[in-house]
């Protein structure tokens, strides 16, 4: 893993999801063979694949203090390229930092990881009047999650975060996007730890070739897209769950 120190020039960008998106980091130890974030290395200096290096901006609290003193408040995604809980994040605290600042002028904020770490910051949390935080969870099975997110925590780890965060009475969601194999269970063990789920399907072409070496192409179509999608908001139903199908 290549890890280097940056000076970013800006924190805070326009975001098509929430009004703002930040980024504490550019790469992402998780190295998610499907992730969308792919196309950031053009934007990089970098010939590593995506996964095998990470940027950090050292500076990102101090340029937030100087955006949001200029800037219409408004919701700030946690992340949109990166996890803001990768490891790297026990040694650097930039996103702590980040919502430090973000608390003190109690802006809006949503938070979106794999990481158990994010309980590190539940004393945060609780000093935001709007805040909610998702877990990432795109399969029930810990086997398929080996396959596509060999780096990411296990399943079960993710799940377990989203219970301490809803007993500790905070917002809480389910991100279970993109739509991988072995949907057919999570709602069930989802049951009780989230206020509510958002469900997407697989958008970009980045973990074709995995899909295709293990003859499991049918994972890719718009057919199982829409059923496996169907299932869960069937189950949400039943269980009086709110679901959110976003394609």
């Amino acid at each position: 893993m290549i890890v280097q120190e940056k000076i970013a020039r800006s924190i805070l960008s326009n975001s098509k999801v929430h009004t703002y998106a930040l980024n504490a980091y550019t790469g992402c130890e998780h190295a998610c063979s499907y992730c969308y974030a792919n196309f950031m290395i053009k934007y990089t200096k970098h010939v590593e694949p995506w996964g095998q290096f990470v940027d950090v901006k050292t500076n990102a609290a101090e340029l937030l203090k100087k955006e949001i003193a200029k800037k219409q408040k408004g919701k700030v995604w946690i992340s949109g390229t990166c996890d803001p809980y990768q490891s790297l994040e026990k040694e650097y605290k930039i996103t702590r930092s980040c919502l430090e600042v973000l608390a003190a002028e109690d802006w809006p904020v949503i938070i979106q990881t794999r990481s158990p770490l994010v309980l590190r910051d539940l004393d945060l949390f609780h000093q935001f009047s709007d805040i909610e935080i998702g877990l990432s969870i795109p399969t029930g099975h810990d086997r398929v999650r080996e396959i596509f997110e060999p780096s990411a925590p296990p399943i079960i780890d993710r799940i377990n975060v989203l219970r301490e965060l809803k007993a500790a009475g905070l917002r809480t969601y389910a991100m279970i996007a993109p739509l991988l194999p072995r949907t057919e269970n999570l709602v069930e063990l989802l049951t009780g730890a989230v206020d509510y789920i958002i469900v997407d399907k697989l958008n970009y072409h980045y973990a074709d070739h995995i899909f295709k070496k293990l003859n499991r192409e049918q994972y890719l179509t718009k057919e199982y897209s829409r059923t496996a999608s169907n299932q869960i908001k069937k189950e949400c139903e039943r269980l009086n769950m709110e679901c959110q199908v976003v394609f």
